[in-house]
């Protein structure tokens, strides 16, 4: 890798753990001064909208190849997690006080401080150990945090309120579908796509912390 390409990672990754940084202190310090989850969206809501469409950059730097880590499995994790935020959490102002979604937010921001926390180190080429490991284990409890109670439980809860809204009816009039539809269809497939990146997470557990083990066994 170039050092012009090192920097230019080194800088998003860290721009993206300062912004999920301060994400997790918004929604802490709205816990600890209102006492409640209610106002998660309102401290903390704004700024994760920009952060997840920046994190569109990691599809394009898997298909020019400056990391490895190729086109499909982050532009699937990058549209799902876009959908949910942008199209649905964030046009239906009903949800946003939901414990699912501080649930969804406070998972994100703890993963995501981590995971760019370490590709910072990384590009720097001293990553330590314990931040390896906190990488590639923390996922096991925090994904599934942010998906089943947090991703896919608030989205089941739109579904009313998109069928009484008829939510994005100008934009599917031209299909045989509506969006509330193809809502309950992204609901069926969403565990099924989502358990390939979770799978996907553990062979790089095994290959990054294994590997890290045989080394300092030989």
């Amino acid at each position: 890798m170039s050092r012009i390409s090192t920097f230019y990672l080194l800088a998003y990754n860290s721009f993206q753990t300062v912004g999920w940084t301060l994400s997790l202190i918004k929604i802490l310090y709205n816990v600890l001064v209102t006492a409640s989850i209610n106002g998660t969206y309102a401290s903390a809501g704004n700024l994760i909208c920009f952060l997840q469409c920046a994190a569109f950059l990691e599809v394009i730097h898997g298909a020019i190849g400056i990391v490895p880590s190729g086109v499909l499995l982050p532009l699937m994790q990058w549209g799902g997690r876009t959908h949910f935020v942008l199209a649905i959490v964030r046009k239906l102002d009903e949800l946003q006080e939901l414990p699912s979604v501080f649930i969804t937010f406070l998972a994100w921001s703890m993963g995501e401080v981590i995971r760019y926390s370490h590709y910072a180190f990384s590009c720097l080429g001293n990553c330590p150990s314990w931040m390896t490991y906190l990488r590639y284990t923390a996922f096991i409890v925090l994904y599934p945090l942010g998906v089943g109670p947090g991703e896919i439980w608030t989205m089941y809860q739109a579904l009313p309120i998109i069928k009484k809204k008829n939510l994005y009816a100008d934009s599917f009039s031209g299909l045989p579908f509506s969006y509330y539809e193809f809502l309950k269809v992204v609901l069926v497939v969403y565990p099924f796509l989502w358990f390939k990146l979770y799978l996907h997470m553990f062979k790089q557990r095994r290959a990054k912390l294994y590997k890290r083990h045989d080394k300092k066994t030989a």
